[in-house]
């Protein structure tokens, strides 16, 4: 048994014992001491161990940890917001019994403890990209969904977070990735019939960002819509989130320039779905419908658009899909040097570019999707 699966081991047992015995019991300090002994353990191997959580399964380094598979207190974290664990050198054994009570009070449903936050540089705990969290502004109240109220300041969050890394030269985190777009699945489904969750725009500089978080709600509700199974829905979701990840290559001025673009910053534009399929490639992750989708998007059913394919052949049905929703939340969202178009003028637009630029029936299918949602927000 690794010293990763020790301490993990030995931290349920003390959150156990936090929830069964009172505060002065000595069973609590008992397992505290144990999980505490085995993190030194594993600090001497790691100096600073990183553990993930989703669903039931606990991941370790980039890698699921095999001997943990289906661990029941990964998912009552999870649910319960505490995706991602790291912990430094500098800990202290009150720090970590801080740490063991806080999960513990989570777990209970208790909410967090009214004791002064005064350790969170030794010991970090929240949702996935939680790295991030110091350069994201939190918003200050739920966003207005289609039929519900629903906070996604964490999916705003993880999703900066996701640009953040890529920007940095690291690879795309798809822990981060998956766990967004089942935290957007979830949003969809909250409520007895789907509701599309759309963010709007606030600032400019939010683009990139809400673009690709409405984009990926729309290609897994479309998705859905043409009766995928969920695991196909969630790679078009995850897919629909990446899909401008080479975008982070434009520099900013050119990306948010107010006026017309000169032929050198077009070309600097239209290099970004190779950018971004070479991003996502060089992840080594499994993500081969993401690098499709990211060098396919802007490619038309009758082949124009762009990059340029040198011989005629199919795109990816995932590409289809994200190229309609892309166009859908492109043009309904007012940017520098447009205002938004309204609903029905985007729909006309698809229709009559049905059959060149778009799939007929994905076009069909998406009108009649959006008929619908939008019939349940008039409701």
């Amino acid at each position: 048994m690794s010293d990763a699966t020790r301490f993990i081991t030995s931290l349920g047992q003390a959150i156990a014992a936090m929830a069964l015995y009172n505060g002065a019991h000595p069973a609590r300090a008992r397992a505290v001491d144990v999980a505490y002994h085995r993190l030194q353990a594993l600090l001497h191997t790691d100096s600073a161990p990183q553990f993930s959580f989703v669903d039931q399964e606990v991941v370790y380094g980039g890698r699921t940890m095999r001997d943990l598979r289906e661990w029941t207190p990964a998912g009552r974290l999870t649910r319960a917001g505490i995706q991602r664990m790291e912990f430094s050198p500098a800990v202290s054994r009150d720090d970590f019994e801080h740490f063991v009570d806080e999960l513990a009070r989570r777990l209970a449903g208790l909410g967090t403890s009214d004791a002064p936050q005064t350790r969170q540089s030794t010991v970090r705990y929240g949702a996935l990209g939680l790295r991030g969290e110091a350069h994201v502004t939190p918003l200050a109240a739920p966003l207005p969904t289609a039929t519900i109220r629903y906070s996604l300041s964490e999916e705003i969050a993880a999703t900066q977070w996701i640009h953040e890394e890529v920007v940095g030269g690291n690879t795309i985190p798809l822990l981060e990735a998956e766990a967004t777009v089942r935290s957007l699945a979830a949003a969809m489904h909250a409520g007895q019939q789907v509701v599309i969750p759309l963010l709007s725009l606030r600032e400019y500089d939010e683009y990139t960002t809400t673009h690709s978080l409405n984009v990926s709600v729309l290609a897994m509700a479309l998705a859905e819509s043409l009766g995928l199974a969920g695991r196909e829905v969630r790679a078009f979701g995850v897919a629909g989130l990446l899909h401008d990840i080479g975008k982070v290559c434009i520099p900013h001025d050119v990306l948010n320039k107010p006026g017309q673009l000169t032929p050198a910053e077009r070309d600097v534009i239209r290099r970004h779905p190779v950018d971004g399929a070479r991003l996502i490639l060089q992840s080594g992750q499994q993500l081969d419908v993401a690098a499709a989708v990211a060098y396919e998007h802007h490619i038309m059913i009758d082949g124009c658009g762009y990059p340029t394919l040198h011989f005629r052949r199919d795109c990816h049905p995932a590409s289809h899909v994200v190229h309609v929703c892309d166009v859908y939340d492109a043009l309904r969202t007012t940017r520098p040097y447009r205002a938004a178009w309204e609903h029905e003028q985007v729909m006309a637009y698809l229709r009559e570019n049905a059959g060149t630029e778009f799939d007929p029936a994905l076009v069909r299918t998406f009108d009649a999707m959006m008929r619908e949602w939008r019939r349940e927000v008039a409701a």
